[in-house]
């Protein structure tokens, strides 16, 4: 539960810093520059506020770690929905309105999750979980897109270290297997998620396991 808080506390810091010009530059994910990465986490606040006042009766079916769906093909950026974020982001005609809006509906966000009771059982996209699962999933979720937004943004401050060291230890649990411990967090995120393509010598350290990536998270 805190580590949700300060993930999505840093990542909603360095959106409030990018200067005009950088919501024009690319992001980390495919098809998409920063200012529709940022309208993408407009849309991502409102469901955790929906989510939490969407209470469950029945078992939970998923946990923080299966709460995530794993696809071996990275977006490309042509599906339906990413396409309508394009258009979304394109809305907003003044740079100001959309940081404006993440830093309104995302601080709303951010007062529901530690209003929360960790135990209660919620519902969203058809499964049920415990609220402190749902928002342990999402630490993996701010700090894989906090690293798309400074993708191209050199100099800009990096997710916290303590959410990509949980992040890295979900990302082994999700892949069933570690990675090198000889490297980053942030490279493990990177690579293990198909954000870059491993160079040579990080694949001979892969080994077998080259030929699983990437594990991409929906």
């Amino acid at each position: 539960m805190d580590l949700f808080a300060r993930s999505w506390s840093a990542l909603r810091g360095a959106v409030a810093e990018l200067r005009d010009e950088d919501l024009a530059q690319p992001s980390g994910c495919a098809g998409w520059l920063v200012r529709d990465l940022v309208c993408h986490l407009i849309i991502d606040a409102q469901d955790v506020l929906i989510t939490l006042v969407t209470p469950a009766e029945t078992a939970p079916t998923r946990n923080a770690l299966t709460y995530w769906e794993v696809a071996d093909t990275p977006p490309t950026g042509d599906d339906p929905l990413d396409a309508l974020i394009v258009r979304l982001a394109a809305a907003y005609q003044e740079p100001w309105l959309l940081k404006f809006h993440l830093d309104d509906v995302g601080s709303a966000a951010g007062r529901a999750a530690d209003l929360a009771d960790p135990r209660l059982r919620v519902s969203t996209k058809d499964e049920v979980l415990t609220a402190g699962d749902y928002l342990r999933a999402y630490v993996l979720e701010w700090t894989l897109h906090h690293l798309d937004l400074i993708a191209h943004l050199p100099g800009a401050a990096e997710p916290p270290a303590e959410s990509m060291a949980r992040c890295r230890e979900m990302l082994e649990q999700i892949a069933g297997t570690a990675f090198p411990g000889s490297w980053s967090d942030r490279d493990v995120l990177l690579v293990g998620t198909g954000r870059r393509a491993p160079t040579d010598a990080e694949r001979a350290e892969l080994g077998e396991l080259t030929g699983k990536l990437p594990f991409v998270l929906g």
